[in-house]
């Protein structure tokens, strides 16, 4: 079940047993080739942030070309959110991380992506995806 629209921060945040839950972390594995899926990671993402929740979004495969200038601005899907306006916002509110091992197989390095964009590898975002208060979700 979705929350309305007008959903308020404390119903966005379940609580759990370490209390409420305050770091969201998503994996996006999917490119352009399945424009919905990576309109509504990038949605979700930056809903998240709205509503004050800290937020690390990674991607991984093809998604890691959304972190290269230019790639998420030629993004297009009728009744969605700009995916690079969505990008920026997470840049600027919370982590966007590439996965390190899917950067080097697409042969980019630091200096193709986006300023505030890092780069890590599997290690980084299971600790990420394990600390407490924390919900993963795999898109």
């Amino acid at each position: 079940m979705h929350p309305p629209a007008t959903a308020s921060r404390a119903s966005l945040i379940e609580t759990g047993d370490d209390g409420p839950m305050q770091h969201f972390v998503l994996k996006l594995t999917a490119g352009e080739i399945n424009p919905e899926l990576c309109s509504q990671a990038f949605t979700v993402a930056a809903t998240a942030l709205a509503a004050g929740v800290r937020v690390s979004m990674w991607l991984t495969g093809e998604a890691t070309w959304f972190a290269v200038p230019g790639r998420a601005e030629r993004f297009v899907l009728a009744e969605a959110a700009p995916l690079a306006g969505l990008r920026d916002l997470i840049i600027a509110g919370g982590l966007l991380t590439v996965c390190a091992p899917c950067a080097t197989r697409r042969g980019l390095t630091a200096a193709d992506f986006l300023p505030g964009v890092r780069i890590a590898g599997a290690a980084t975002f299971v600790e990420e995806a394990l600390s407490p208060g924390t919900q993963a979700l795999v898109y």
